[in-house]
């Protein structure tokens, strides 16, 4: 079977099951569906081709120097020490593994990520409803969309409620085409008129319908302009673009002191070979070229390790927003509550049945068929007007809302399966944010009836009548909202319901003309208990100088007693504003009250877009939630989008910059949290690896000038590169967070990676390291003793050893952390020692590393002269801790 053949549009619904072997109520079978993989392939667009591993590995010999250092190894070994030229290749060989390592588990996080946020799709087979990657649709696949899906593969539609998709993306057409189950007589009809067919990448916007599958992957009208479209390279993170530009910077510097260093070495009548190796070595070590690609590895592992804490990042730059952000704007429903709706009250003919009350009804439900009329109708609404379902398990399945309609219908002896027998539904409205409201129409015994559900204010509003145990009514809306408010003031959500008899099935789809002089049924108040952990994230945002904005379409009433709960306001007359008060706020006026605010209710997904901009116009760092496809323009325009892991829609997912594997508040307080932790640990490599390499620079430039012969060696600064710079500086990124990590205000986005003493820091430390190992040098050589090289060997690489130790906090002492709170650290640096030992005192290793064993007080000197870096950051850190320096910068 071949399904690209065929024009589609052409053939009626059945033609097209047929040609394609679909059985219409069962979908394919779980063989048909693994023949048709295998012929046909995943349902992906090519992509460009990753980085294979030995292209990776061959990446980490081509930067420049380490080219020349290579060239110069082999042209030493030609003409003079062969054993130097092999050691010198190993280290640069090892140095390239560590390299490959870390990238190829970026590489592979990365590829996880990818895996974790690839889009998923509802289909029919082997008679049940299942959930499957869209990669694995196959022709013949039958699929339900609904608004908010991103069409996974080209459809030929075979049922369609009011369904509208946006093609902007095939055809530029920015109005949502209607779209319909009929065949287009015309074969070569333009793409936008196939109207019968759904495509690969298009959105649906409103509505619901279902569609087989005819064309997928490459195969798909996408897939066949997929070779004109060009896949840009990943971009880069705020953070990677400034330390690029610093690394330039600071690589210019090292160049021209290496240089320096070349000249004056043959100046004063050093082999030419010698400083022409060092010099390049010295370049090697001090050019921090890894720099943007440790954050990118850092990022990357961060990225991954977060999806255990239920945070899906799907941009790398959005972690280090993350440190900055300062307002929350979250949905309440599922986010801070648990969305595990129930029906706790309802309220018809008058009567008020909470909880306990209610079950009186619900357990007798002839005699409220045969006395209490008003009931039988609100009941036959819950049940019939809801798009849940029944699976084959007798599960409740759907929306938690209409679940917990479903069920309430259920226990009150309603079968909505039995229901829909005597009364199928003909036709239907279907929700959407402006309206408030959806309506669906049935058969009944005198022609048709519409049952409406929606919001209070948005349904009462249509209602002429009410129905009682003595037949309809005139009906007192203030009355009846009222009853609602006071409902909602208990944390209920508040829903409406009405009925219309129709003699016929009317043949309009407006709306207005359907959705008035409505018959008022009852309202149904559910609970949707907060989240326990909410509570605790929201006083957590609080104190790390970040607002929480709850945002809901709830009734205002309800918004506040939930906010209350939580903590996000402080007490029952806390602001509330409603989306109609935002409304008829221009822009300006409310900018005025945007910072005042903490909880919007009855707001449409449309005007948080408004919430967002007016918050950045005042400076805020914001992150909005969102689940529904009108959400995605906010999710957009927020400094971080965050869209529902569970309850989200496509289009949310793919706007958004975080995914919420888990719909929860306390997940994105613990991605801020680990997001501040991986910047600090990200800025502590930078300090080590920039003041480390700036020590070493500054040893080799100042010798001269102080009248010393060179201190380090080629192999020496290549040693050091390779075992300080490696184990150390890479367990830095295990780091836990600091404490009082959220006790401090968030970062400004533009403060610079060198701030808080950052770059003093890097200065004066590098200019200790550097006396101290030249103090070092010059004993040993004034002293005559022929072990000044080992020992400045010695006291650079200890002293780095230290300075990793104490730069674990920027302002905590070590003492107060406690030793072992980062174990990898502590291996690291024990290993690293006890490697550096093994150079000296190791007779086998004398020869290569050109070191001699040192007496015992000359070893004790180099462990106290080491050992005055790791005491001297921890005063530092006093002084900070005091606000005797760097004050004006503290966090």
């Amino acid at each position: 079977m071949n399904s690209n053949q065929h024009h589609w549009h052409t053939l009626s619904v059945d033609e097209v099951a047929q040609r394609l072997e679909t059985n219409h109520q069962a979908g394919l079978s779980s063989t048909q569906v693994a023949e048709r993989i295998a012929y046909h392939g995943p349902n992906a667009l090519h992509e460009k081709r990753r980085r294979s591993p030995w292209r990776m590995l061959l990446d980490q010999f081509t930067e420049f120097m380490i080219m020349v250092l290579i060239v110069a190894a082999m042209i030493s070994g030609f003409v003079g020490d062969l054993g130097d030229t092999i050691f010198i290749i190993v280290i640069v060989i090892l140095n390239a593994a560590v390299g490959f390592v870390q990238e190829f588990r970026a590489e592979r996080a990365m590829a996880a990520l990818k895996r974790m946020s690839e889009a998923s799709a509802r289909v029919l087979r082997d008679g049940e409803v299942q959930t499957v990657n869209a990669s694995e649709l196959v022709p013949g696949d039958i699929v339900l969309l609904e608004a908010g899906n991103v069409v996974p593969a080209d459809f030929r539609l075979i049922e369609s409620a009011q369904l509208r998709m946006d093609e902007s993306a095939l055809t530029g057409e920015s109005v949502a085409v209607e779209k319909q189950i009929h065949p287009i007589a015309l074969a070569e009809a333009p793409l936008g008129d196939k109207t019968c067919l759904a495509y690969k990448g298009t959105i649906v916007t409103y509505g619901r319908g279902r569609g087989l599958v005819v064309a997928t992957g490459m195969h798909s009208e996408l897939g066949k302009i997929a070779t004109l479209l060009t896949e840009g390279d990943d971009s880069k993170t705020p953070l990677q673009k400034r330390l690029a530009g610093f690394g330039k910077w600071i690589s210019l510097a090292a160049l021209t002191i290496c240089v320096l260093v070349f000249v004056i070495g043959i100046t004063r009548g050093e082999p030419l070979l010698l400083m022409f190796m060092t010099s390049v070595s010295l370049a090697v070590a001090a050019i921090p070229s890894a720099l943007p690609a440790v954050v990118t590895i850092s990022l990357a592992l961060g990225a991954h390790k977060m999806v255990k804490q239920h945070a899906l990042i799907q941009s790398l730059p959005a972690i280090e927003t993350l440190g900055s952000v300062t307002f929350i704007c979250s949905d309440k429903t599922g986010t801070l509550t648990q969305n595990k709706m129930h029906v706790t009250s309802l309220y018809a003919n008058g009567i008020y049945a909470d909880n306990e009350q209610s079950k009186a009804f619900k357990n007798e439900p002839a005699l409220i068929e045969n006395i209490n009329n008003p009931w039988h109708m609100f009941f036959h609404a819950l049940a019939l007007s809801n798009d849940a379902h029944l699976d084959s398990h007798e599960k409740i399945q759907g929306e938690p809302t209409e679940a917990a309609f479903l069920r309430a219908a259920q226990e009150a002896g309603w079968h909505k399966t039995a229901l829909e027998k005597e009364m199928p539904r003909l036709k239907e409205l279907a929700f959407d944010s402006e309206r408030k409201r959806m309506t669906t129409f049935h058969h009944a015994a005198n022609g048709v009836i519409a049952y409406s559900k929606g919001s209070p204010e948005a349904l009462v509003s249509q209602c002429t009548r009410i129905l009682t145990s003595s037949g309809e009514q005139a009906i007192e809306q203030s009355a009846l909202l009222q009853q609602a408010e006071t409902m909602a003031a208990n944390g209920l959500r508040v829903l409406a319901f009405a009925y219309r008899n129709w003699n016929t099935l009317p043949d309009s789809e407006e709306p207005d003309d359907l959705e008035r002089d409505l018959v008022f049924l009852g309202f149904a108040g559910l609970i949707d208990p907060p989240r326990s952990e909410a509570k605790e994230a929201v006083s957590l945002c609080k104190s790390a100088g970040i607002t929480p904005v709850m945002i809901t379409g709830d009734h205002p009433a309800t918004a506040r007693a939930i906010a209350c709960q939580l903590g996000i306001l402080a007490d029952k007359d806390g602001r509330v504003m409603t989306g109609a008060e935002l409304a008829h706020l221009d822009q300006h006026a409310f900018e005025a009250e945007v910072a005042l605010v903490r909880v919007y209710a009855r707001v449409d997904p449309a005007q948080k877009i408004k919430i967002v901009r007016a918050l950045q116009d005042k400076g805020e760092i914001v992150a909005m939630t969102g689940d529904g496809v009108n959400d995605a323009p906010a999710l957009k325009a927020a400094d971080i989008g965050i869209a529902m892991g569970k309850g989200g829609t496509d289009v949310a997912r793919e706007a958004a910059r975080m995914v919420l594997l888990d719909d929860n508040f306390a997940t994105i307080v613990n991605a801020i949290r680990y997001g501040r932790r991986l910047y600090d640990n990200i800025r502590k490599f930078v300090r080590y690896a920039v003041t480390t390499n700036s020590a070493e620079v500054l040893t080799i430039f100042l010798a001269p000038f102080l009248g010393l012969p060179i201190p380090l060696l080629p192999t020496h600064i290549l040693w050091i590169n390779l075992v300080t710079d490696g184990l150390p500086a890479l367990a830095l990124t295990a780091e836990p967070a600091e404490r009082g990590v959220m006790q401090r205000p968030p970062r400004p986005p533009q403060e610079s990676l060198f701030s808080h003493g950052m770059w003093q820091h890097m200065i004066w430390v590098g200019l200790l390291m550097a006396g101290l190992t030249l103090f070092a040098q010059a004993w040993a050589y004034h002293t005559g003793s022929s072990h000044w090289q080992t020992m400045a060997f010695t006291v650079i690489t200890i002293s780095q050893l230290g300075h990793v130790m104490a730069i674990r906090s920027e302002k905590e002492s070590l003492f107060s952390m406690g030793i072992f709170t980062n174990k990898p650290l502590v291996i690291a640096v024990v290993v690293t020692f006890v490697l550096q030992m093994a150079t000296i005192y190791v007779p086998a290793f004398n020869p290569i590393f050109k070191t001699e064993p040192l007496t015992m007080n000359e070893l004790v000197l180099c462990l106290a002269l080491s050992s005055v870096v790791f005491f001297a950051v921890e005063f530092e850190k006093w002084l900070i801790r005091h606000g005797w320096i760097y004050q004006s910068q503290t966090h």
